[in-house]
């Protein structure tokens, strides 16, 4: 079995073997520019990791977990067109360097690449690949959907909000997990478990994003307060509508819109609200219940237990994060 580390260099190491053509250059850059911008290769390394639990034949899975990866970027790609983001990852994203049309056309060729990727896997595995894909590509679309419907929506709900996150981040972990665990070999009941592992691991990266956000250590580089000063619907912010008295209600509706406050004063506002509310508390539990059930997923597991052991510790680092 390989170290996390090696698994990591084993995939950015094939990525960047993957040749592009060079024209039409303003096609391909943006390409090579999205790829190359670092990422922690989270849902490539968690393929090769689910593989790896069944089967030490990790490379036959090395196509696969390029394409997640490369289906990942081409929907941020897309998704800072609609969010009219300029910034990704620290620097200027495709969308802003070389504007809409570039990034639509260029996210629409990274899906093609990410499909014909997929088509070198092993022909007897490729129509369940492809199947698992399909349903986690357009469950993610759906999550975005119901996220850009959740900004005109004066009333989200806790329950509401949490599907939309399993789509939006959760099915695509859980895909990656399931395509590499059918990879290694596993039969239906165990690719099903850890696709459930994945699901609950992704619902509790995806609240500790939103925890870290507001309350996150701006000493290692986190901007505190983006989601506030958006006035978007979080974790935080729709457990702290289902809670709060009307008055509190009116400060979490229109603090991020009031034109007299410094973002300062907006974000320190805000999370008085979520302090008086206990909502650092309620979203760490909830964090943990979430964390605990993919553990549990993954001891149901039929494998030795030192096979399961890089999972845990790569479980272990997504809920470690300070920033």
């Amino acid at each position: 079995m390989h170290t996390y580390e090696q698994l990591l260099q084993i995939i950015e190491n094939y990525l960047a073997q993957r040749e592009l053509p060079s024209e039409p250059e303003r096609l391909y850059d943006p390409i090579r520019y999205s790829l190359g911008g670092g990422g922690k290769r989270l849902r490539p390394m968690l393929l090769l990791l689910s593989c790896e639990l069944f089967s030490d034949r990790v490379e036959s899975a090395l196509p696969a977990a390029a394409a997640v990866e490369i289906f990942h970027n081409f929907t941020l790609l897309h998704d800072d067109i609609m969010d009219n983001a300029a910034m990704r990852r620290g620097k200027p994203s495709v969308y802003a360097r070389w504007g809409g049309n570039v990034a639509i056309l260029s996210g629409d060729a990274m899906l093609i690449y990410a499909y014909r990727l997929l088509g070198q896997t092993a022909p007897a595995s490729l129509p369940r690949i492809l199947e698992v894909f399909n349903a986690m590509a357009l469950g993610v679309c759906e999550g975005q959907q119901y996220d850009m419907d959740f900004e005109q929506k004066q009333k989200v709900s806790v329950v509401e909000y949490m599907s939309m996150i399993e789509l939006k981040t959760s099915v695509l972990m859980a895909g990656s997990a399931m395509i590499g665990a059918i990879l290694g070999g596993a039969d239906d009941e165990q690719s099903r478990r850890i696709h459930q592992f994945a699901i609950e691991l992704g619902m509790a990266f995806q609240l500790q994003d939103d925890l870290l956000d507001s309350y996150g250590d701006e000493e290692l580089g986190k901007r505190i307060g983006g989601d506030i000063l958006e006035g978007k619907k979080t974790y935080l912010m729709v457990t702290a509508m289902s809670r709060a008295k009307e008055a509190q209600r009116e400060i979490l509706r229109h603090t991020y819109k009031d034109p007299k406050l410094s973002p300062e004063e907006k974000i320190a506002r805000v999370r008085a609200v979520y302090d008086a509310l206990d909502i650092p508390r309620l979203t760490e539990q909830q964090i943990s219940i979430r964390f605990d059930r993919a553990l549990t997923m993954l001891d149901e597991v039929n494998v030795p237990d030192f096979r399961k052991e890089p999972l845990r510790e790569y479980a272990r680092s997504l809920m470690n994060r300070k920033k």
